[in-house]
């Protein structure tokens, strides 16, 4: 690097560029997880550890060093795929000020970009049974979460459930409204709520507006 001049003219010494700082084991490992998910997503299990090298930057041979094979590797990603506490984390985020019907919308639109993102995931994956059975201690795709928990207790009074049930209830619904398996015409968070906080069944004594002619 050439030495640039001070304000008094004099060349000042060129600064030395040091080596970036080598990464731990574990952070390596992130990091080539967190690489391989959106070339799962585009590849499926077709992905070859050329491609996740190139893509993460490092030869095969440190690949191999971090997994001891490709399917150790895609174990890790569908594990941490599955972590909850990235979820956790943007529930919690949600402002517990807000009405409650705009804390849920904020939640379900939370939950179903998870549960997309886990399904687009599975589909790549084709279900094979080896993926299936990679996380035996987390079969539940979304374990009990705490965050989730929370925007219900400032209401819980009028609600005719303790607000982990009502958690529990909207994760389900959430769930299963969003998915074209399940739901013909995936809802939206607002019909979501609109349907779990007050359901489909007319207050009584409530009449259908009929038709102007």
């Amino acid at each position: 690097m050439a030495a640039r001049p001070t304000p008094n003219g004099e060349a000042a010494p060129a600064k030395k560029r040091g080596r970036a700082a080598a990464l731990s084991p574990e952070r390596r490992r992130e990091v080539i997880v967190g690489t391989t998910l959106p070339l799962l997503l585009e590849h499926g299990r077709a992905v070859t550890t050329r491609q996740i090298a190139e893509a993460t930057g490092v030869a095969e041979g440190t690949l191999f060093r971090a997994f001891p094979d490709k399917e150790s590797l895609m174990r890790a990603v569908v594990e941490a795929a599955l972590d909850p506490a990235p979820l956790d984390a943007r529930l919690a985020e949600i402002d517990a000020t807000l009405p409650l019907d705009e804390r849920l919308v904020e939640a379900v639109r939370v939950l179903q970009e998870r549960s997309l993102s886990l399904w687009r995931l599975a589909s790549a994956l084709g279900f094979t049974p080896g993926i299936r059975g990679i996380a035996p201690g987390r079969r539940r795709l979304m374990t009990d979460l705490g965050s989730l928990v929370a925007l219900f207790e400032a209401d819980r009074e009028q609600l005719r459930f303790d607000p982990a049930s009502n958690a529990r209830r909207l994760r389900a619904l959430a769930v299963a409204a969003s998915h074209p398996v399940f739901a013909e015409e995936p809802l939206s968070p607002e019909e979501i709520v609109s349907l779990f906080l007050d359901g489909v069944r007319r207050p009584a004594g409530a009449h259908r507006a009929r038709p102007r002619r």
